[in-house]
């Protein structure tokens, strides 16, 4: 059985949410994404059930996050979520321009699944971006279900299309 997966982007950036979006688009994914501009945004998603976009139930997410967000920072974002024994299941991708060693070894710390420099140089940039989209569009890419009847995550096939 297969299921929707919604791809959040977390980034300040609007030139680097759409160059993201264009490229795992060009990759074949063609999921649903929403855009959250900074990590306090993200935050109210999951958090706060008054906020829009609403949380799905039963939904399957990835997200793909940057560490210098206003308002909350990625690293607190990823903290948090990691924190929480039912968002703890989400996949968290760090997407972002900070390359620092002890950055990188943090987050894995803490839990993100995988973390990608993003280059500075444009070219560059979109093919990294490009790259990832053919990875989240591998059949094999399974993400687990956000809650079920049980509260347990749910490890049915969800597949980026």
């Amino acid at each position: 059985m297969t299921h929707h997966v919604v791809i959040l982007i977390v980034e300040d950036d609007t030139g680097h949410f759409a160059l993201v979006q264009k490229n795992l688009w060009r990759s074949a994914v063609h999921n649903e994404i929403l855009h959250f501009p900074d990590g306090q945004a993200l935050l109210d998603f999951f958090f706060n059930p008054e906020a829009e976009p609403r949380v799905a139930p039963d939904a399957s997410y990835l997200i793909l996050l940057d560490i210098r967000l206003p308002k909350v920072d990625g690293v607190e974002v990823l903290r948090r979520l990691k924190a929480d024994g039912e968002l703890a299941w989400i996949p968290v991708i760090m997407l972002t321009t900070t390359d620092d060693p002890a950055e990188v070894r943090r987050c894995h710390e803490l839990g993100c699944s995988f973390y990608i420099p993003k280059p500075t140089d444009y070219n560059a940039f979109m093919d990294c971006v490009e790259n990832l989209g053919r990875l989240l569009s591998l059949e094999e890419v399974k993400v687990p279900r956000l809650s079920t009847p049980t509260g347990a995550p749910q490890h049915r096939q969800a597949r980026l299309t």
